[in-house]
């Protein structure tokens, strides 16, 4: 049987059955969906039941948790019961937020956002954040790590630098993978996925593409083969 790609399919639908039956269509090929901010809002964690089936497939609960530490603690510790494979935070949060997520879900892998892939350089200016984006990742991968996040999640084009931080141990997951000729959509910084995991990247963040396409499993399954070819 042919392993699942290192795909997190972003599950960005309307309602929980169409979000259900998307993920029944890619699980065969990819290894992860994602559950976003809206669908959970929408929903609650009934969503995660349902998305993940009898396949088992591995959830990526990405709330993006970004507040006082002891709130983000809490908040983590009450997802942690829907024993998603990983949970979102900020890492623009500090040390002392990503660290009371990681204690408070200790079987979960809390990845950290270096940087919103919609940002540019201009906008990061805006923020106050002087310098490449590059720079300014790896300097929130460096803090995240320290303090326990065992993945971040970067932009593809940064994911190259943010490995050479971090090292090998830490799971890269990389949005605003794009196969060539599709929409870029809001994202600033793109890549295809087979530069991105050329680049380092561990899991890859598909949405649009796959969701979007009109039969999801093939677009997955095509997606899937490609990454192979270049594995291989």
């Amino acid at each position: 049987m042919t392993t699942p790609a290192p795909i997190a399919v972003a599950l960005d639908a309307p309602d929980m059955e169409t979000a259900a039956r998307w993920a029944g269509l890619v699980t065969p090929h990819v290894s992860t969906v994602k559950v976003g901010l809206e669908l959970y809002l929408r929903h609650g964690p009934d969503v995660i039941a349902s998305v993940r089936g009898a396949s088992g497939v591995q959830v990526f609960l990405d709330l993006k948790l970004h507040d006082i530490p002891n709130t983000v603690g809490a908040a983590a510790r009450a997802v942690a019961r829907l024993k998603p494979t990983y949970l979102t935070v900020h890492a623009a949060g500090g040390h002392a937020m990503v660290k009371a997520a990681v204690e408070a879900a200790p079987n979960i892998q809390i990845a950290a956002v270096t940087l919103l892939t919609s940002l540019s350089e201009a906008d990061l200016g805006e923020l106050g954040m002087q310098g490449p984006p590059t720079d300014i990742a790896r300097r929130m991968a460096a803090v995240a790590v320290g303090a326990g996040a065992q993945a971040l999640v970067c932009s593809p084009r940064e994911v190259a630098a943010v490995r050479a931080e971090v090292g090998p141990d830490v799971t890269l997951i990389t949005p605003g993978v794009r196969p060539a000729g599709a929409d870029t959509q809001d994202q600033a910084r793109v890549a295809t996925p087979e530069h991105a995991i050329a680049q380092g990247a561990d899991l890859l963040v598909i949405g649009r593409p796959i969701t979007g396409a009109p039969d999801p499993g093939a677009a997955a399954a095509g997606i899937a083969a490609a990454l192979r070819r270049v594995s291989a």
